[in-house]
């Protein structure tokens, strides 16, 4: 039996493991805090033109805003569980318009279970305001 090398959670680590996928990228999303024994992680998303809800408005569609949750979300358990998780649910409650140049996603691992791990996220944006709320289950399971 072939064991894969630990993940590497750090925020080094955790922003190579981002650009892998084309999608994150095309995002623009950046890890700046993971906090393992805290259980938290925060990413951000700057705000470019493909990601705008209405062109020419510095808002973001709600589309990104979900993946930005979604991500941070993921990216939380994974450095809780140093294993690559799936989204099984995602809750996002849009608390007002995503505006300004830049969000902030913070996502709290609340449980890293064998199978199951919950974890809520909170967007802001540059000035600190609460933008949208999520919550997403995700599986923990190795096998």
């Amino acid at each position: 039996m072939t064991t894969s090398p630990p993940l590497d959670t750090s925020v080094t680590g955790l922003n190579a493991l981002l650009a892998t996928s084309p999608y994150n990228v095309f995002l623009g999303l950046r890890c700046t805090v993971a906090d393992r024994d805290a259980g938290i992680l925060t990413l951000e998303m700057p705000l470019r033109p493909e990601l705008e809800r209405i062109a020419g408005e510095p808002q973001f569609h709600g589309g990104p805003v979900a993946s930005l949750i979604d991500t941070a979300a993921v990216f939380a358990t994974i450095m809780a569980t140093e294993t690559i998780v799936p989204t099984i649910n995602l809750r996002v409650d849009y608390v007002r318009p995503s505006s300004g140049g830049l969000l902030t996603a913070t996502a709290t691992v609340r449980r890293a279970g064998r199978s199951v791990g919950v974890a809520d996220v909170d967007v802001t944006d540059e000035q600190g305001r609460l933008t949208a709320i999520g919550r997403v289950s995700l599986s923990t399971a190795t096998s």
